[in-house]
């Protein structure tokens, strides 16, 4: 039977993962929170550093890991809360933003992994959906509050994106996330691929909301690119798939031995 472990560990999920963020920022109390209290300009892959690594260790880590980075988000979402130059009042603990996080990246792994794999037989989609619950429960989110089976998740997935309002200060955001100027050249060099499947994979409205480009020129060129994915990675061998879940982890697991050796540590 597929679960999320079966997905999870595909490194062409990444593929995914603008979209899950600009979704997270079409949420207010999300958007504003990023707004104030991240630094995508001076650390463009910062989030997105946290983020795999809490995924990975959460799905494939041992109790120790889970526990150091469920840690490691809690003191990140300590400070985000009531805001200094907004009108919009957010709190990284609230357990309805926490929902539409976790909703944000089960829906870009779905989307992307079908694209990619092939649709998911019924019986399987409803396990790897239950299975997500985990990503939300393992911060602040109450189990309950995770819709009950993938019927209610689609209602409440649909009501969510119908009520997400994107203004001037999170469309900024985006676009200093799909815009680097600093980080590695090989981001910068990578980027107009990445802007083209973050935008093709969104909704139509939040694309719009955001003020991305799309033409029917780019949707030919998207669907080019998912073709070739979709020709290319389900004949990879494992160890190639698999390559930034090994490496995430042999990350997380560096430093906390690095941690463990620490004086006044352990």
């Amino acid at each position: 039977m597929r679960r999320i472990s079966d997905m999870a560990g595909e490194a062409v999920l990444l593929a995914g993962g603008g979209r899950a963020i600009l979704l997270q920022l079409a949420n207010p109390g999300v958007g504003h929170g990023v707004a104030e209290h991240s630094d995508f300009v001076d650390r463009p892959l910062s989030r997105l550093h946290g983020t795999m690594t809490y995924l990975y260790a959460i799905v494939f880590g041992t109790p120790a890991e889970v526990a150091q980075v469920r840690r490691v988000v809690g003191r990140a979402h300590r400070p985000v809360h009531d805001g200094r130059a907004s009108s919009v009042r957010y709190d990284a603990f609230d357990p309805e933003l926490q929902l539409w996080v976790a909703a944000t990246l089960y829906d870009s792994a779905v989307q992307l992994f079908e694209r990619v794999h092939g649709p998911i037989d019924p019986a399987h989609a409803e396990a790897v959906y239950q299975d997500y619950a985990l990503v939300g429960a393992s911060l602040q989110m109450p189990r309950e509050l995770w819709p009950p089976d993938l019927e209610s998740f689609r209602r409440y997935w649909d009501e969510a994106v119908a009520g997400l309002e994107v203004d001037d200060v999170t469309r900024r955001v985006a676009h200093e996330l799909l815009h680097p100027t600093t980080g590695p050249w090989w981001l910068r060099l990578v980027m107009p691929l990445a802007r083209l499947v973050t935008a093709g994979s969104l909704p139509r409205s939040v694309r719009d909301d955001f003020g991305l480009s799309w033409s029917p020129s780019s949707q030919r060129r998207y669907d080019r690119v998912m073709r070739v994915t979709a020709a290319v990675v389900p004949h990879l061998p494992p160890r190639l798939r698999h390559v930034l879940r090994d490496a995430y982890l042999r990350r997380l697991r560096a430093a906390m031995a690095a941690e463990a050796r620490t004086p006044g540590r352990g």
